[in-house]
């Protein structure tokens, strides 16, 4: 199973909720906690990563506080989830060669490659402005089901 730690999925929360009208407003770190329901320690730690990875900018002073570095349309689910994870990858071998024994013999090891880019390639195709409204799933049929997801109004995925 994928699966993203609960940092990063309360990372994509947070973007999210700044994402939100109106997208560049500055929003202090109790204002963020309690409009997503977070601790507000969690909050920080996650704001300090997203400022290292520059997703975020903060002011200080009284009408302090943080927003987006650029507008949501122009950050990507993928660029979120490296900041907080590291590389996205499939297998550990796609994103740190040489850190399995088996590599010189695995048999998997090409097409966890070619999983590890698709997963990317969906991941940076989908920006945060499109997790600000819900997503469509749906199936198209030639031979084999693939699944895409509605982003917009033109834009499917």
């Amino acid at each position: 199973m994928l699966r993203l730690n609960k940092l990063t999925d309360y990372g994509i929360v947070l973007l999210t909720y700044m994402a939100g009208p109106p997208e560049t407003s500055m929003h202090s770190a109790r204002e963020l906690a309690a409009g997503t329901g977070l601790p507000l320690a969690t909050v920080g730690k996650i704001l300090r990563e997203l400022l290292d990875h520059n997703l975020v900018v903060s002011r200080r002073g009284t009408k302090g506080g943080y927003t987006l570095a650029r507008p949501a349309g122009n950050i990507s689910v993928a660029e979120i989830i490296a900041a907080m994870e590291g590389p996205i990858g499939f297998t550990e071998c796609y994103t740190a060669p040489g850190c399995c024994d088996l590599e010189p013999s695995c048999t998997v090891r090409y097409n966890s490659g070619v999983i590890g880019r698709a997963l990317h390639r969906a991941l940076e195709n989908i920006r945060l402005s499109d997790l600000t409204r819900p997503l469509h799933l749906a199936h198209m049929a030639s031979g084999r089901n693939v699944v895409s997801i509605t982003l917009g109004p033109g834009r499917t995925q």
